[in-house]
């Protein structure tokens, strides 16, 4: 069911040859430049930019440290579940690669077989931008800047229309912002559970920190002292 506009002038067609038409005026240095990064590097930027913010968040510990990691563990998972809701909409679409229907296009990447609409890269990359945006806004805001990197990218390497692209993000935003409120009340109790541990709770905060507002070993011990010299 190819609805979406295929073939004659449209805005759509239009960007993808303004912005697939640098591809040709660039040097072919940068073309695989542009082909590394839009195919595996900024999904490997947005993977290690989570593992960033995990890393200095337990750093500081809080209250909120359990709460503040099941948030950032639901990034890949919202990720992976707006890829597997992206399935039935490619097989109801049925898209065809731009450069199956439009000649003149400078491919980057072959082998695309599959169809086109909506980007999965795309949809990926915003998924994970989003969920680590609530998470953290400082981190959030370079992760959503990469997914619009990421777009600009698979429509460079003439790969997807500029409408696939969009797509993949309206579909990444409203899974990791809809389905946020159920991941949050799934994830948390398990790293609060992580937390509690004696072997996994590293993975929440570093060692040596405590939670604000928590009484310290030390601490409790004297008031536990001064409590028995107030009984005696």
């Amino acid at each position: 069911m190819a609805v979406l506009a295929e073939t004659g002038s449209n805005p759509d067609v239009d960007l993808l040859y303004d912005i697939n038409g640098l591809a040709k005026d660039a040097p072919h240095w940068f073309d695989r430049v542009m082909e590394y990064v839009g195919e595996y590097g900024i999904l490997l930027g947005m993977v290690l930019l989570i593992l960033w913010c995990w890393w200095s968040g337990r750093r500081r510990g809080g209250e909120d440290a359990a709460s503040s990691v099941a948030a950032l563990l639901w990034a890949p998972l919202a990720a992976a579940l707006a890829v597997l809701v992206n399935i039935p909409i490619r097989g109801f679409v049925e898209r065809p690669r731009p450069f199956r229907t439009h000649e003149g296009l400078e491919v980057l990447v072959s082998g695309k077989t599959d169809y086109s609409f909506v980007s999965d890269h795309a949809t990926i990359t915003m998924a994970m931008a989003v969920a680590l945006f609530v998470a953290n806004r400082k981190f959030g805001v370079i992760g959503i800047l990469l997914a619009l990197l990421e777009g600009f990218c698979r429509v460079y390497m003439g790969v997807h229309y500029p409408t696939d692209v969009v797509g993949g993000f309206a579909l990444g935003t409203a899974v990791a912002l809809l389905l946020s409120p159920l991941a949050m009340a799934l994830l948390t109790p398990l790293t609060r559970a992580i937390e509690g541990s004696s072997k996994g709770a590293w993975l929440i905060r570093a060692r040596g920190s405590e939670p604000t507002g928590s009484v310290v070993p030390g601490a409790r011990r004297e008031a536990a002292a001064s409590e028995r010299d107030l009984a005696a």
